[in-house]
Protein backbone atom coordinates (compact mmCIF):
# COMPACT_ATOMS: atom_id res chain seq x y z
CA UNK A 1 0.00 0.00 0.00
CA UNK A 2 1.20 3.47 -0.91
CA UNK A 3 -0.67 5.94 1.31
CA UNK A 4 0.25 9.00 -0.77
CA UNK A 5 -0.96 7.34 -3.97
CA UNK A 6 -4.27 6.26 -2.44
CA UNK A 7 -4.85 9.69 -0.88
CA UNK A 8 -4.09 11.41 -4.19
CA UNK A 9 -6.80 9.35 -5.91
CA UNK A 10 -9.31 10.02 -3.13
CA UNK A 11 -8.60 13.75 -3.16
CA UNK A 12 -9.23 13.84 -6.90
CA UNK A 13 -12.42 11.81 -6.51
CA UNK A 14 -13.79 13.67 -3.48
CA UNK A 15 -12.54 17.27 -3.68
CA UNK A 16 -13.59 19.39 -0.75
CA UNK A 17 -14.46 16.47 1.55
CA UNK A 18 -11.73 17.47 4.00
CA UNK A 19 -13.13 15.79 7.12
CA UNK A 20 -13.52 12.44 5.41
CA UNK A 21 -10.10 12.64 3.75
CA UNK A 22 -8.47 13.65 7.04
CA UNK A 23 -9.92 10.61 8.81
CA UNK A 24 -8.82 8.24 6.05
CA UNK A 25 -5.29 9.65 5.96
CA UNK A 26 -4.83 9.25 9.72
CA UNK A 27 -5.79 5.58 9.57
CA UNK A 28 -3.73 4.76 6.47
CA UNK A 29 -0.60 6.40 7.85
CA UNK A 30 -0.97 4.38 11.05
CA UNK A 31 -1.51 1.00 9.39
CA UNK A 32 0.72 1.24 6.29
CA UNK A 33 3.68 -0.62 7.80
CA UNK A 34 1.53 -3.45 9.20
CA UNK A 35 -0.58 -3.62 6.03
CA UNK A 36 2.49 -4.12 3.87
CA UNK A 37 3.39 -7.17 5.93
CA UNK A 38 0.21 -8.85 4.64
CA UNK A 39 0.38 -9.34 0.86
CA UNK A 40 -3.01 -11.05 1.02
CA UNK A 41 -4.54 -7.68 2.01
CA UNK A 42 -2.95 -6.00 -0.99
CA UNK A 43 -4.09 -8.75 -3.38
CA UNK A 44 -7.69 -8.37 -2.17
CA UNK A 45 -7.45 -4.55 -2.32
CA UNK A 46 -8.68 -4.31 1.26
CA UNK A 47 -7.81 -0.63 1.71
CA UNK A 48 -9.33 0.45 -1.61
CA UNK A 49 -12.56 -1.28 -0.61
CA UNK A 50 -12.49 -0.19 3.01
CA UNK A 51 -12.31 3.55 2.31
CA UNK A 52 -15.53 3.51 0.26
CA UNK A 53 -18.91 3.20 2.05
CA UNK A 54 -21.12 0.27 1.11
CA UNK A 55 -23.96 2.67 0.31
CA UNK A 56 -25.31 6.15 1.04
CA UNK A 57 -29.00 7.01 1.29
CA UNK A 58 -30.02 10.64 0.72
CA UNK A 59 -33.62 11.77 1.13
CA UNK A 60 -35.84 14.83 1.52
CA UNK A 61 -37.45 15.44 4.92
CA UNK A 62 -40.53 17.68 4.77
CA UNK A 63 -42.27 18.79 7.96
CA UNK A 64 -44.51 21.61 9.25
CA UNK A 65 -43.37 24.07 11.92
CA UNK A 66 -45.52 25.59 14.67
CA UNK A 67 -46.42 28.55 12.44
CA UNK A 68 -47.90 26.16 9.87
CA UNK A 69 -45.05 26.73 7.42
CA UNK A 70 -43.67 23.85 5.38
CA UNK A 71 -39.98 23.21 6.06
CA UNK A 72 -37.59 21.01 4.07
CA UNK A 73 -34.32 19.43 5.21
CA UNK A 74 -32.06 16.72 3.83
CA UNK A 75 -31.58 13.39 5.56
CA UNK A 76 -28.77 10.86 5.15
CA UNK A 77 -27.68 7.38 6.19
CA UNK A 78 -24.16 6.22 5.38
CA UNK A 79 -23.82 2.45 5.76
CA UNK A 80 -20.05 2.18 5.71
CA UNK A 81 -18.92 -1.36 6.54
CA UNK A 82 -20.65 -4.51 7.82
CA UNK A 83 -17.71 -6.94 7.81
CA UNK A 84 -18.00 -7.78 11.52
CA UNK A 85 -21.68 -7.14 12.17
CA UNK A 86 -24.77 -5.13 11.22
CA UNK A 87 -24.30 -1.41 10.61
CA UNK A 88 -24.20 0.54 13.88
CA UNK A 89 -23.83 4.27 14.43
CA UNK A 90 -25.64 7.39 15.53
CA UNK A 91 -27.92 9.93 13.94
CA UNK A 92 -26.81 13.57 14.12
CA UNK A 93 -29.20 16.52 13.79
CA UNK A 94 -27.15 19.68 13.30
CA UNK A 95 -27.15 22.52 10.78
CA UNK A 96 -23.55 21.67 9.79
CA UNK A 97 -24.27 18.05 8.77
CA UNK A 98 -22.99 17.18 5.28
CA UNK A 99 -22.34 13.92 3.41
CA UNK A 100 -18.58 14.42 3.94
CA UNK A 101 -19.07 14.74 7.70
CA UNK A 102 -21.18 11.60 7.86
CA UNK A 103 -18.74 9.64 5.70
CA UNK A 104 -15.89 10.50 8.04
CA UNK A 105 -18.00 9.63 11.08
CA UNK A 106 -19.09 6.32 9.52
CA UNK A 107 -15.48 5.49 8.61
CA UNK A 108 -14.34 6.23 12.18
CA UNK A 109 -17.30 4.30 13.59
CA UNK A 110 -16.19 1.18 11.72
CA UNK A 111 -12.90 1.02 13.63
CA UNK A 112 -14.33 2.24 16.92
CA UNK A 113 -16.93 -0.53 16.87
CA UNK A 114 -14.25 -3.07 16.02
CA UNK A 115 -12.34 -2.05 19.17
CA UNK A 116 -15.29 -2.78 21.47
CA UNK A 117 -14.96 -6.60 21.10
CA UNK A 118 -18.65 -6.64 20.02
CA UNK A 119 -19.93 -7.68 16.54
CA UNK A 120 -20.94 -4.31 15.06
CA UNK A 121 -20.24 -2.69 11.70
CA UNK A 122 -19.93 1.05 11.08
CA UNK A 123 -22.53 3.60 9.96
CA UNK A 124 -23.64 7.18 10.55
CA UNK A 125 -26.60 9.30 9.58
CA UNK A 126 -28.54 12.43 10.31
CA UNK A 127 -29.81 15.67 8.86
CA UNK A 128 -29.02 19.37 8.50
CA UNK A 129 -32.08 20.02 10.71
CA UNK A 130 -31.14 22.45 13.51
CA UNK A 131 -32.92 21.59 16.78
CA UNK A 132 -31.75 24.80 18.49
CA UNK A 133 -34.77 26.95 19.28
CA UNK A 134 -37.28 24.37 18.06
CA UNK A 135 -40.30 23.45 20.15
CA UNK A 136 -40.95 19.93 21.39
CA UNK A 137 -43.76 19.52 18.84
CA UNK A 138 -41.52 20.68 15.98
CA UNK A 139 -38.84 18.18 16.97
CA UNK A 140 -41.45 15.42 17.14
CA UNK A 141 -42.83 16.25 13.70
CA UNK A 142 -39.35 16.38 12.20
CA UNK A 143 -38.37 13.01 13.74
CA UNK A 144 -41.55 11.42 12.42
CA UNK A 145 -40.94 12.78 8.93
CA UNK A 146 -37.30 11.65 9.04
CA UNK A 147 -38.28 8.09 9.98
CA UNK A 148 -40.84 7.80 7.18
CA UNK A 149 -37.87 7.84 4.79
CA UNK A 150 -35.39 5.83 6.86
CA UNK A 151 -37.45 2.95 8.23
CA UNK A 152 -37.06 0.51 5.33
CA UNK A 153 -33.24 0.86 5.43
CA UNK A 154 -32.82 -0.20 9.07
CA UNK A 155 -33.49 -3.24 11.25
CA UNK A 156 -31.99 -5.27 14.13
CA UNK A 157 -29.98 -7.48 11.76
CA UNK A 158 -29.37 -4.78 9.15
CA UNK A 159 -28.68 -1.32 10.59
CA UNK A 160 -29.23 -0.11 14.16
CA UNK A 161 -29.11 3.70 14.56
CA UNK A 162 -28.58 5.47 17.88
CA UNK A 163 -28.33 9.05 19.11
CA UNK A 164 -25.56 11.56 18.52
CA UNK A 165 -25.31 15.36 18.52
CA UNK A 166 -28.87 16.76 18.60
CA UNK A 167 -30.41 13.32 19.10
CA UNK A 168 -31.05 12.19 22.68
CA UNK A 169 -33.60 10.01 24.42
CA UNK A 170 -36.51 12.26 23.44
CA UNK A 171 -35.65 12.11 19.75
CA UNK A 172 -35.04 8.34 19.84
CA UNK A 173 -38.50 7.94 21.35
CA UNK A 174 -40.17 9.93 18.57
CA UNK A 175 -38.16 8.10 15.90
CA UNK A 176 -39.08 4.70 17.30
CA UNK A 177 -42.77 5.59 17.68
CA UNK A 178 -42.98 6.31 13.96
CA UNK A 179 -40.90 3.23 13.07
CA UNK A 180 -43.30 1.03 15.05
CA UNK A 181 -46.29 2.55 13.27
CA UNK A 182 -44.79 2.10 9.79
CA UNK A 183 -43.28 -1.36 10.30
CA UNK A 184 -46.29 -2.62 12.26
CA UNK A 185 -44.07 -4.47 14.67
CA UNK A 186 -42.78 -3.87 18.17
CA UNK A 187 -39.08 -4.52 17.65
CA UNK A 188 -37.09 -2.40 20.09
CA UNK A 189 -33.84 -3.79 18.66
CA UNK A 190 -34.06 -1.41 15.69
CA UNK A 191 -32.73 1.57 17.70
CA UNK A 192 -30.54 1.99 20.77
CA UNK A 193 -30.58 4.76 23.34
CA UNK A 194 -34.19 3.94 24.17
CA UNK A 195 -36.03 4.72 27.39
CA UNK A 196 -35.41 2.27 30.24
CA UNK A 197 -39.11 1.26 30.34
CA UNK A 198 -39.18 0.03 26.73
CA UNK A 199 -35.95 -1.82 26.02
CA UNK A 200 -33.26 0.71 26.82
CA UNK A 201 -30.09 -0.02 28.73
CA UNK A 202 -29.46 1.47 32.14
CA UNK A 203 -26.46 3.83 31.99
CA UNK A 204 -26.72 4.38 28.20
CA UNK A 205 -27.11 8.19 28.52
CA UNK A 206 -23.97 8.35 30.67
CA UNK A 207 -22.04 5.60 28.91
CA UNK A 208 -19.86 7.61 26.51
CA UNK A 209 -18.73 9.94 29.29
CA UNK A 210 -18.29 7.10 31.78
CA UNK A 211 -16.33 5.01 29.29
CA UNK A 212 -14.10 7.97 28.44
CA UNK A 213 -13.16 8.36 32.10
CA UNK A 214 -12.51 4.62 32.48
CA UNK A 215 -10.18 4.76 29.47
CA UNK A 216 -8.48 7.85 30.87
CA UNK A 217 -8.02 6.05 34.18
CA UNK A 218 -6.30 3.13 32.43
CA UNK A 219 -4.09 5.50 30.45
CA UNK A 220 -3.06 7.39 33.58
CA UNK A 221 -2.37 4.20 35.55
CA UNK A 222 -0.15 2.98 32.70
CA UNK A 223 1.74 6.29 32.96
CA UNK A 224 2.04 5.96 36.74
CA UNK A 225 -0.51 8.69 37.49
CA UNK A 226 -3.91 8.98 39.19
CA UNK A 227 -6.95 11.00 38.17
CA UNK A 228 -7.92 11.80 41.76
CA UNK A 229 -7.19 15.45 42.50
CA UNK A 230 -6.67 16.39 38.84
CA UNK A 231 -8.29 19.49 37.35
CA UNK A 232 -10.28 18.83 34.18
CA UNK A 233 -11.49 21.15 31.42
CA UNK A 234 -14.41 19.77 29.37
CA UNK A 235 -16.04 21.14 26.22
CA UNK A 236 -19.77 20.84 25.73
CA UNK A 237 -22.68 20.21 28.08
CA UNK A 238 -24.67 17.50 26.30
CA UNK A 239 -25.01 13.85 27.31
CA UNK A 240 -21.33 13.08 26.71
CA UNK A 241 -19.98 15.99 28.75
CA UNK A 242 -22.63 15.37 31.42
CA UNK A 243 -21.56 11.73 31.82
CA UNK A 244 -17.89 12.74 31.86
CA UNK A 245 -18.54 15.32 34.60
CA UNK A 246 -20.46 12.78 36.69
CA UNK A 247 -17.81 10.09 36.50
CA UNK A 248 -14.83 12.44 36.83
CA UNK A 249 -16.30 13.90 40.02
CA UNK A 250 -17.05 10.42 41.32
CA UNK A 251 -13.42 9.43 40.72
CA UNK A 252 -12.13 12.36 42.76
CA UNK A 253 -11.23 14.72 39.93
CA UNK A 254 -12.35 18.36 39.78
CA UNK A 255 -14.08 19.66 36.63
CA UNK A 256 -13.18 23.35 36.62
CA UNK A 257 -14.44 24.36 33.15
CA UNK A 258 -17.25 23.54 30.71
CA UNK A 259 -17.85 25.37 27.46
CA UNK A 260 -20.39 25.95 24.71
CA UNK A 261 -20.61 27.85 21.42
CA UNK A 262 -21.13 31.10 23.33
CA UNK A 263 -18.11 30.84 25.67
CA UNK A 264 -16.76 29.10 28.77
CA UNK A 265 -17.84 28.74 32.40
CA UNK A 266 -14.96 28.66 34.86
CA UNK A 267 -15.89 26.75 38.03
CA UNK A 268 -12.93 27.27 40.38
CA UNK A 269 -14.11 24.90 43.12
CA UNK A 270 -15.20 22.21 40.69
CA UNK A 271 -18.61 21.30 39.33
CA UNK A 272 -20.95 19.79 41.94
CA UNK A 273 -23.93 17.42 41.78
CA UNK A 274 -26.51 20.21 41.53
CA UNK A 275 -24.67 21.80 38.62
CA UNK A 276 -24.26 18.44 36.87
CA UNK A 277 -28.01 17.84 37.12
CA UNK A 278 -28.62 21.31 35.68
CA UNK A 279 -26.63 20.35 32.56
CA UNK A 280 -29.61 18.15 31.60
CA UNK A 281 -31.91 21.19 31.74
CA UNK A 282 -29.45 23.15 29.61
CA UNK A 283 -29.42 20.44 26.96
CA UNK A 284 -33.23 20.07 26.99
CA UNK A 285 -33.78 23.84 26.64
CA UNK A 286 -32.44 23.86 23.04
CA UNK A 287 -30.83 27.24 23.81
CA UNK A 288 -27.28 25.88 23.37
CA UNK A 289 -25.87 28.44 25.84
CA UNK A 290 -23.35 27.53 28.54
CA UNK A 291 -23.88 31.01 30.03
CA UNK A 292 -27.07 29.60 31.55
CA UNK A 293 -24.88 27.73 34.08
CA UNK A 294 -23.36 30.99 35.35
CA UNK A 295 -26.77 32.64 35.42
CA UNK A 296 -28.19 29.78 37.50
CA UNK A 297 -25.15 29.52 39.82
CA UNK A 298 -23.54 32.98 39.84
CA UNK A 299 -21.68 32.29 43.09
CA UNK A 300 -20.00 29.16 41.67
CA UNK A 301 -19.36 29.82 37.96
CA UNK A 302 -17.95 32.74 35.98
CA UNK A 303 -18.86 33.03 32.29
CA UNK A 304 -16.52 34.47 29.67
CA UNK A 305 -17.98 35.04 26.21
CA UNK A 306 -16.07 33.87 23.14
CA UNK A 307 -13.56 31.72 25.04
CA UNK A 308 -13.07 27.95 24.98
CA UNK A 309 -12.61 25.52 27.84
CA UNK A 310 -8.96 25.30 26.81
CA UNK A 311 -8.35 28.86 28.04
CA UNK A 312 -8.69 27.65 31.65
CA UNK A 313 -5.58 26.18 33.33
CA UNK A 314 -6.06 22.44 33.88
CA UNK A 315 -4.27 19.09 34.13
CA UNK A 316 -6.46 17.13 31.70
CA UNK A 317 -8.45 18.31 28.68
CA UNK A 318 -11.48 16.35 27.48
CA UNK A 319 -12.95 17.56 24.16
CA UNK A 320 -16.57 16.32 24.33
CA UNK A 321 -18.44 18.55 21.88
CA UNK A 322 -17.72 18.44 18.13
CA UNK A 323 -15.13 17.48 15.53
CA UNK A 324 -12.08 19.67 14.98
CA UNK A 325 -12.96 21.74 18.03
CA UNK A 326 -9.40 21.84 19.44
CA UNK A 327 -6.77 23.57 17.26
CA UNK A 328 -2.96 23.64 17.43
CA UNK A 329 -3.19 27.09 19.06
CA UNK A 330 -5.54 25.62 21.68
CA UNK A 331 -3.08 22.78 22.25
CA UNK A 332 -0.23 25.25 22.78
CA UNK A 333 -2.39 27.27 25.18
CA UNK A 334 -3.25 24.14 27.15
CA UNK A 335 0.40 23.12 27.37
CA UNK A 336 1.39 26.62 28.50
CA UNK A 337 -1.30 26.47 31.18
CA UNK A 338 0.03 23.20 32.61
CA UNK A 339 -2.08 20.59 30.80
CA UNK A 340 -0.26 17.25 30.52
CA UNK A 341 -3.00 14.96 29.15
CA UNK A 342 -5.71 15.20 26.48
CA UNK A 343 -8.18 12.40 25.85
CA UNK A 344 -10.32 13.07 22.79
CA UNK A 345 -13.92 12.17 23.62
CA UNK A 346 -15.65 13.77 20.62
CA UNK A 347 -15.07 12.09 17.25
CA UNK A 348 -11.95 13.66 15.71
CA UNK A 349 -12.30 16.47 18.26
CA UNK A 350 -8.69 17.56 17.80
CA UNK A 351 -7.33 18.92 14.56
CA UNK A 352 -4.33 16.99 13.12
CA UNK A 353 -1.85 19.75 14.01
CA UNK A 354 -3.15 19.75 17.59
CA UNK A 355 -2.54 16.01 17.88
CA UNK A 356 0.98 16.40 16.53
CA UNK A 357 1.63 19.23 18.97
CA UNK A 358 0.53 17.08 21.91
CA UNK A 359 2.59 14.10 20.77
CA UNK A 360 5.74 16.19 20.13
CA UNK A 361 5.51 18.15 23.37
CA UNK A 362 5.13 15.42 25.95
CA UNK A 363 1.35 15.63 26.43
CA UNK A 364 -0.36 12.26 26.83
CA UNK A 365 -2.92 11.88 24.04
CA UNK A 366 -5.54 9.29 23.09
CA UNK A 367 -7.95 9.43 20.10
CA UNK A 368 -11.73 9.45 20.12
CA UNK A 369 -12.19 6.07 18.44
CA UNK A 370 -10.70 4.51 21.58
CA UNK A 371 -11.73 6.98 24.27
CA UNK A 372 -15.39 7.41 23.35
CA UNK A 373 -16.16 3.80 22.40
CA UNK A 374 -18.04 3.27 25.68
CA UNK A 375 -21.22 4.73 24.21
CA UNK A 376 -21.47 2.38 21.26
CA UNK A 377 -20.26 -0.49 23.46
CA UNK A 378 -23.22 0.05 25.77
CA UNK A 379 -25.46 0.28 22.71
CA UNK A 380 -24.10 -3.14 21.77
CA UNK A 381 -25.01 -4.38 25.23
CA UNK A 382 -28.49 -2.92 24.74
CA UNK A 383 -28.78 -4.86 21.46
CA UNK A 384 -27.82 -8.04 23.33
CA UNK A 385 -30.48 -7.40 25.97
CA UNK A 386 -33.13 -6.75 23.31
CA UNK A 387 -32.24 -9.92 21.37
CA UNK A 388 -32.13 -12.08 24.52
CA UNK A 389 -35.14 -10.49 26.24
CA UNK A 390 -33.09 -9.95 29.39
CA UNK A 391 -32.40 -6.94 31.55
CA UNK A 392 -29.11 -6.20 33.32
CA UNK A 393 -28.81 -4.00 36.36
CA UNK A 394 -26.88 -0.74 36.28
CA UNK A 395 -24.06 -2.41 38.20
CA UNK A 396 -23.85 -5.26 35.66
CA UNK A 397 -23.77 -2.84 32.71
CA UNK A 398 -21.10 -0.76 34.44
CA UNK A 399 -18.95 -3.84 35.05
CA UNK A 400 -19.20 -4.83 31.39
CA UNK A 401 -18.34 -1.25 30.35
CA UNK A 402 -15.30 -1.32 32.65
CA UNK A 403 -14.13 -4.56 31.03
CA UNK A 404 -14.63 -3.26 27.47
CA UNK A 405 -12.75 -0.01 28.07
CA UNK A 406 -9.91 -1.92 29.77
CA UNK A 407 -9.77 -4.24 26.75
CA UNK A 408 -9.67 -1.30 24.33
CA UNK A 409 -6.78 0.22 26.28
CA UNK A 410 -4.92 -3.09 26.20
CA UNK A 411 -5.34 -3.29 22.40
CA UNK A 412 -3.99 0.25 22.03
CA UNK A 413 -0.98 -0.64 24.16
CA UNK A 414 -0.38 -3.88 22.23
CA UNK A 415 -0.29 -2.23 18.81
CA UNK A 416 0.90 1.24 19.83
CA UNK A 417 3.95 0.53 22.00
CA UNK A 418 7.02 2.08 20.37
CA UNK A 419 10.66 0.86 20.50
CA UNK A 420 11.45 3.43 23.22
CA UNK A 421 8.61 2.10 25.38
CA UNK A 422 6.28 5.05 24.78
CA UNK A 423 2.72 4.40 23.57
CA UNK A 424 1.28 5.95 20.43
CA UNK A 425 -2.43 5.56 21.22
CA UNK A 426 -3.47 6.89 17.80
CA UNK A 427 -1.45 4.25 15.99
CA UNK A 428 -2.47 1.52 18.43
CA UNK A 429 -6.20 2.19 18.09
CA UNK A 430 -6.06 2.42 14.31
CA UNK A 431 -4.08 -0.80 13.83
CA UNK A 432 -6.20 -2.78 16.31
CA UNK A 433 -9.48 -1.76 14.66
CA UNK A 434 -8.14 -2.10 11.14
CA UNK A 435 -6.77 -5.63 11.60
CA UNK A 436 -10.11 -6.92 12.87
CA UNK A 437 -12.11 -5.42 10.01
CA UNK A 438 -9.54 -6.29 7.34
CA UNK A 439 -9.33 -9.91 8.43
CA UNK A 440 -13.13 -10.25 8.34
CA UNK A 441 -13.29 -8.70 4.87
CA UNK A 442 -10.58 -11.04 3.59
CA UNK A 443 -12.33 -14.14 4.94
CA UNK A 444 -15.68 -13.12 3.39
CA UNK A 445 -14.34 -12.84 -0.14
CA UNK A 446 -14.56 -10.12 -2.78
CA UNK A 447 -18.02 -8.63 -2.30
Amino acid sequence: MNTKEIMSKLQAKYPGESEYLQAVQEVLESVEEVYNQHPEFEKAKIVERMVEPDRIFTFRVTWIDDAGEVQTNTGYRVQFNSAIGPYKGGLRFHRAVTPSMLKFLGFEQTFKNALTTLPMGGAKGGSDFDPVGKSNDEIMRFCQAFMTELWQCIGPDQDIPAGDVGVGGREIGYLYGMYKKLAREYNTGVLTGKGSTWGGSILRPEATGYGALYFTQNLLHKAGKDIAGCKLAISGFGNVAWGACKKATELGAKVIAISGPDGVCHIPDGIDAEMIDYMLDMRASNRNRVEDMATRFPEKAQFTAGKKAWSVACDIALPCAFQNELSADDAAELKANGCWCCCEVSNMGCQPDAIKYFQHNGVLFAPGKAVNAGGVATSGLEMTQNASHISWSGEEVDQKLHFIMKSIHEQCVKYGTQPDGSIDYVKGANIAGFMKVATAMLEQGII
